[in-house]
């Protein structure tokens, strides 16, 4: 069998490692976080999910899904999966 995903809008914000974009993940997610710097050049970011704890790398989206829930996407993927709509 054959099965198409059905069509649906989420809400998602790319993560770069600038201060202001970071202040955004920060609303987005509705609480403060805490960007891992272990590596100075290649900071991570840890989404709690539903499956447990993902990590997001820069270039990342985190999507808030349509029960309100969050997790990573890799750029490619979500380019491949999503189309901007007007807000």
């Amino acid at each position: 069998m054959r099965y198409r995903k059905k069509p649906v809008e989420v809400k998602a914000i790319q993560f770069w490692d600038d201060p202001g974009i970071i202040k955004s993940i920060s609303d987005f997610l509705g609480k403060d976080i805490v960007v891992d710097y272990k590596n100075p050049t290649k900071p991570v970011l840890d989404i709690e999910t539903l499956e447990g704890v993902m990590t997001a790398k820069v270039g990342d989206y985190i999507i808030r899904g349509v029960n309100g829930e969050f997790y990573p996407c890799k750029p490619d993927i979500f380019e491949k999966t999503y189309e901007k709509v007007s807000e």
